[in-house]
């Protein structure tokens, strides 16, 4: 396959088909794709360690963190790569993948606590990683990033602040750009969705009800987002002004597209960490009755026959 340059990056000259788009493609510009593999080596080898001293960590931790990496890597690690550099429906694929199915996945895996499992305790430099994990989790810069007030704005300005503004085609210009990018995608959805989530401990400790606030709060504007992206008839962005003239792709059309795609991607994961949330708060209160339940057992139900007794002296004082 003929390829030609975009913006420092190599795409391929043959329109997309899913054949092409997913064969795999790395230059001196797939960081991101190379960071997902060697987070999956990690986080495996962290896995191994940890059944070696015989604690059990869930399959499905795994499993969530092997699709989550390799979601990164299909996105950035293939030609989709190059392609999403003309194409703005391509782009939003990768733009939504990073942002909304990959953090999930990432985030269900609870790497944090795997990383304080295994990493080494005590003093010294062997102790450091752990410390300073731990050092950010309790920070002021812990608890900023962890806050709704910072979390909700930013995931929305992902959008709005990007594609509206003279912004997106900066980025776009450069391969370097274009990789800072795609990573603010990732490191965006992985702040919004983790105290949402919070398999992990986080800074920032919120109740159910107030976690499911904050997950609606943003899928208005992101359908709005999508839709506005839709019906838009001129271009919103120059970076995909130009299609190769023999793909006979129109931009216009491929913007609207774009536009389906973002929207159609806000259900879908949203329900998904919805399920997540409220299987949560289920498992919280079976959790507090169980533990009701045997502090009754030891104490003979004093806490009952106390409040009881204090119903009869009211009740003694009001005769």
């Amino acid at each position: 396959m003929d390829h030609g340059q975009h913006s420092g990056m190599w795409v391929p000259d043959e329109p997309p088909t899913w054949g092409r788009m997913f064969q795999v493609h790395l230059d001196a510009w797939s960081v991101l794709a190379v960071l997902s593999l060697i987070g999956l080596v990690v986080y495996l080898l962290a896995v191994v360690r940890l059944r070696r001293t015989g604690v059990r960590w869930p399959w499905w931790r795994t499993a969530s963190w092997i699709v989550g990496t390799l979601s990164i890597f299909a996105v950035t690690g293939t030609w989709l790569n190059g392609y999403s550099m003309v194409l703005f429906s391509l782009h939003m694929v990768q733009h939504m993948v990073l942002a909304m199915i990959t953090p999930i996945f990432l985030l269900l895996a609870a790497p944090v606590t795997l990383a304080l499992r295994t990493l080494p305790r005590g003093q010294g430099a062997a102790g450091a990683p752990r410390a300073l994990l731990l050092n950010l989790l309790h920070s002021r810069v812990g608890r900023f990033l962890a806050a709704p007030a910072f979390t909700v704005p930013l995931f929305i300005a992902s959008l709005y602040g990007i594609y509206f503004t003279p912004i997106f085609d900066a980025l776009m210009s450069t391969a370097p750009g274009h990789q800072f990018m795609l990573a603010h995608f990732v490191v965006t959805g992985v702040l919004f969705f983790g105290p949402i989530i919070a398999q992990d401990p986080w800074p920032h400790t919120h109740s159910h009800p107030m976690r499911i606030l904050e997950l609606v709060i943003p899928v208005p504007f992101h359908a709005f987002f999508g839709v506005a992206v839709m019906i838009a008839s001129t271009l919103l962005v120059d970076s995909f002004a130009n299609p190769p003239a023999e793909w006979r792709i129109d931009p216009v059309g491929d913007q609207t597209v774009a536009g389906g795609i973002a929207w159609s991607f806000g259900e879908l994961p949203t329900v998904i960490v919805l399920l997540v949330v409220l299987i949560a708060w289920m498992g919280s209160d079976e959790r507090r009755a169980r533990a009701l339940d045997r502090a009754a057992e030891r104490d003979g139900d004093a806490e009952l026959n106390a409040y009881n007794a204090r119903l009869r002296a009211l009740a003694e004082q009001h005769r």
